[in-house]
C-alpha cells in the first residue's frame, strides 16, 4: 500500500490566501437644531459600531466599538463623521484598541471627518496597542470650515507593558491631513519600518520612549492660546515630556513618555484644562 504525501506548502498558501479578514465601516453624521446636537446619519457594517450614550450637555457623545476585539493582519476598517452647521461631537473609544502581530499583510485603518461652518469636533480615541511584528497603515483626513473648531488627540503605545514587549519589526504608518476652508494647513506623515524598538532608541527618534501622543487644534483663536497650553503643561510630572507650538492657525501638542500611566497622568489634566469640560465617561471606565 503506499501513502501519499499531504502538500502541506500548498494547504498553508491556500489558507492563507482564504484567510478570512474583519472589515468593518461607520458612516455617521450629526447636525445642531434647536440649540442641540442631533443625530442625522448612522451606517454600521462588519464589526464596526457606533453608540451614542447620553450626555450631560448640548453636544452629542459617540462611541466606537469594535467588536472584532482588536485588529489583525489584512483587516480593514474605515470611519466617517460628519458633522454640519450649529453641531457639537466628541468622538472615543471604550478601551485601547490592540493591533495583534501579523504574518504579513498589513491592516489598514481610514478615517475622513468633515466639520463645518460653527461646528465643533473633538477626536479623543483611547491609546493604539501594537504588538510585535503588528502591522498597520492608518490614515486621517480632515475637511474643516475656516470658523469650525477641531480637536484631535492620539495615544500610540508600541509594546505591551506588562509583559516587557519589545517591538522587534513591525510596521506602523501615520498619515494625518487637515485642510481648513479647502487649504492644506497641516500634513505629517510617521513610518517605522523594521526594528521599531531599535528604531526608537535613537535620540532624533524616540530617545527611548514608547509612548507618544499628539493633539492638534483648529479653530480661529488656536495660536492665541499657545501660552495657557504651555502654561497647562507647566505641571507636567517626570516620566512625560511634552511641549507646544502654535502655527498657521494651528495649535500642536506632543507626548512622550515610557509608560502609559505616565502620558495618562499628563495627558488627562491638560485635555480637561485645556477643554474646559470633562472627557467622555468611557476614558474614565
Amino acid at each position: 500500500m503506499s501513502v501519499s504525501a499531504w502538500p502541506f506548502d500548498g494547504v498553508s498558501q491556500s489558507v492563507s490566501q482564504q484567510r478570512q479578514r474583519a472589515v468593518g465601516r461607520v458612516a455617521f453624521g450629526a447636525v445642531g437644531l434647536d440649540g442641540r446636537t442631533r443625530p442625522m446619519r448612522i451606517e454600521e457594517s462588519g464589526s464596526m459600531r457606533i453608540r451614542l450614550p447620553k450626555g450631560q450637555g448640548s453636544g452629542l457623545d459617540a462611541v466606537l466599538v469594535n467588536t472584532a476585539g482588536g485588529i489583525a493582519c489584512g483587516d480593514r476598517f474605515s470611519v466617517q463623521v460628519e458633522v454640519r452647521s450649529g453641531a457639537t461631537v466628541t468622538v472615543a473609544t471604550p478601551a485601547a484598541e490592540k493591533v495583534y502581530r501579523s504574518d504579513g499583510p498589513v491592516a489598514e485603518l481610514v478615517v475622513d471627518l468633515k466639520v463645518a461652518v460653527e461646528a465643533r469636533l473633538d477626536w479623543l480615541p483611547q491609546e493604539t496597542i501594537l504588538f510585535d511584528r503588528a502591522r498597520l497603515r492608518r490614515s486621517l483626513s480632515v475637511e474643516m470650515a475656516e470658523n469650525a473648531s477641531l480637536t484631535l488627540f492620539e495615544a500610540v503605545v508600541f509594546g505591551r507593558e506588562a509583559r516587557a514587549e519589545r517591538i522587534v519589526d513591525g510596521l506602523f504608518e501615520d498619515r494625518w491631513r487637515v485642510r481648513r476652508g479647502g487649504r492644506l494647513v497641516y500634513a505629517d506623515t510617521l513610518r517605522l519600518d523594521g526594528p521599531i524598538d531599535d528604531l526608537l532608541q535613537k535620540p532624533v527618534v524616540g530617545r527611548g520612549a514608547r509612548v507618544f501622543a499628539t493633539m492638534i487644534h483648529a479653530a480661529p483663536d488656536a495660536e492665541a492660546r499657545l501660552d495657557a497650553a504651555r502654561e497647562h503643561l507647566s505641571s507636567v510630572a517626570d516620566g512625560c515630556d511634552a511641549a507646544a507650538s502654535a502655527w498657521n492657525g494651528l495649535l500642536a501638542v506632543r507626548f512622550c513618555a515610557m509608560k502609559v500611566e505616565a502620558l495618562r497622568s499628563a495627558a488627562i489634566p491638560f485635555l480637561l484644562a485645556f477643554r474646559g469640560e470633562p472627557l467622555p465617561r468611557v476614558w474614565l471606565s
